[in-house]
Order: C-alpha cells, then structure tokens, then sequence
C-alpha cells in the first residue's frame, strides 16, 4: 500500500516559539558579554594552533613541509587497530587514501583554517560560520583520535554557532549582519517608527519580519 507524500503533511501548521530560556541565552543582547567571553578563548586557542602549525612544525612554509600533517595521520592509523579502536576504520580508509597522498595541500588549508577561524571569531566577523567551521575541524580531529582539548572546543563552538545573533555583538557583527541580513529574511535595514503620542523610535526590520530582540 501506498502512501503520498501529501496524505503525510500535516493538515494545520503548528509554530513552535523557542523557550524563553533558549531566546535569552542565545538571541538577547544583554548575554552578549558572555558569548564575547567564549569568542574570545575559543579564538585564542584556534590561532595558538594555526600559529604554532606555521612557525616551524614541519606543517607549512619548510623544506619538509606537510611532515606535521604526516606524521599526525600515522598516529591516526595506528589507532585505527585492535578490539576497540579509538580511530574507525572507514576515516582512517580516508586518511590513508585522500589524506595522507595529499598532505601538502592538507597542511595548509588546515594551518590558515585554523588562524582564519581563530581571527574570525576574535574580531566577531561572522561569527556563526568561523565558530561552524571550527566546530567541523574539532570533529575531524576527534575522529583521528586526538583529544585534547577538542571536545571542550566543539561544545563551545555549538554554543557560538547557536548564539551566531549576538555572538558577535561585540565586534564585526554589530556592523556586518545588519547589512548582510540573512537568507530568509533579506536584509535588515533601519527605519523610524512614531507611535502615537509618543517620541520617535528607532527599530529594526527585515523587510517586514519583525527583528529579534
């Protein structure tokens, strides 16, 4: 028997408002400090990394460069044996097969990833995005078996990500989201509102969809 899609599709839309609990910490201006906070630690360690990948570790800019990604993979691998390996079998068949082949390029786009996300989330430049990427990048390293200091990173990185509206009020964002908007939304402009009776107000408006606040 059959069943269409359309026989599925609820027949009443049903909204369902984030609590308040979730808006307050993750959309209102007056938790901004503490994702500025969060920025900034998770930025700090992302451009340590990258830093540290570019002046000398055999990652980049070396005569053996793409040796720091290599030897870094090995000890993936070396973890991908044994009754309960730390490294799965299927990502260590893709860091022996497209990884390791390619470690030059792979050095690099993970060195500078590493200070772009770092620099994206220090200054507040879309903020959303570097803390996304970050959050992808820790995940690959968890999978290659490398710790450290990851899984704290990760979950602050879904936090930033989650906060992406405020996250940067404290930097380029303040600026920059205004301007870029969002892709459902459009963007978002300022206009001046006069209620009755009272003085002007400025507020914000994406066109028509009431602002977050």
């Amino acid at each position: 028997m059959s069943i269409s899609v359309k026989s599925i599709q609820p027949k009443v839309v049903t909204r369902i408002e984030e609590p308040p609990i979730a808006k307050f910490l993750f959309a209102d201006t007056r938790m901004a400090w503490l994702w500025f906070i969060v920025r900034m630690y998770v930025g700090y360690q992302w451009i340590t990394a990258g830093w540290e990948k570019m002046i000398g570790s055999g990652w980049v800019f070396s005569a053996h460069d793409g040796a720091g990604l290599k030897g870094f993979v090995t000890g993936a691998l070396a973890q991908t044996t044994g009754a309960h390996p730390a490294v799965q079998g299927w990502y260590g068949a893709f860091l022996q097969s497209f990884v390791l082949p390619n470690a030059v390029p792979f050095a690099y786009v993970v060195t500078f990833g590493e200070i772009a996300i770092g620099l994206g989330l220090i200054v507040g430049c879309l903020t959303g995005i570097a803390a996304f990427f970050g959050l992808f990048m820790n995940l690959n390293f968890l999978m290659a078996g490398a710790v450290s200091v990851n899984p704290i990173l990760g979950v602050l990185a879904l936090f930033l990500v989650l906060a992406w509206r405020i996250a940067g009020y404290y930097g380029v964002d303040h600026y920059l989201l205004p301007v870029l908007g969002t892709p459902w939304t459009g963007r978002i402009i300022h206009e001046t509102v006069e209620p009755k009776g009272e003085p002007k107000q400025e507020s914000i408006v994406a066109k028509g969809v009431p602002a977050v606040h």
